[in-house]
């Protein structure tokens, strides 16, 4: 497997590990507010379950948002062949690893960090289109793109 899928795969394994721990937390939210309806503790009781339902519609909320950031990678073919940067690079600069895909912050592969971004970034913006020595500046930040795949 190459390094690019090694990555692929990785961030793809970390959203799904969101996705099941969010999964576990709606449970125990659910199940907590059915032994909550069975209670009748008057005041307590009903700003409890109210409590409860915030906490399950925001519950709901991320999985909703990781579900979305799990069809957007999904989208990207990271088979696809390019002569300029393009969604699903993965570009080694003199500042290290970009994979430019979505927003999914650091991870480390075969102990190099890899940072996820989106193409609609400000430095995903100046990524799309470049090509190998290309020069990007961002921040008073000069990065050189080294190779990509």
């Amino acid at each position: 497997m190459s390094f690019k899928h090694q990555v692929y795969e990785r961030y793809l394994q970390l959203i799904n590990e969101k996705f099941n721990a969010l999964q576990v937390i709606l449970n125990e939210l659910n199940d907590s507010a059915k032994n909550e309806t069975k209670s009748t503790a008057g005041d307590k009781h009903e700003t409890a379950l109210a409590m409860l339902q915030i906490e399950q519609e925001n519950t709901r909320n991320k999985l909703k948002e990781i579900t979305e950031q799990k069809l957007q990678l999904d989208r990207i073919d990271i088979n696809l062949k390019s002569e300029k940067i393009i969604k699903g690079s993965l570009i080694k600069t003199n500042h290290g690893y970009l994979f430019l895909s979505i927003a999914l912050g650091k991870i480390t592969v075969e102990n190099q960090q890899i940072i996820a971004l989106s193409p609609q970034s400000p430095l995903g913006l100046k990524l799309v289109g470049a090509k190998i020595n290309d020069e990007i500046e961002l921040n008073n930040l000069k990065y050189v793109i080294e190779s990509f795949e």
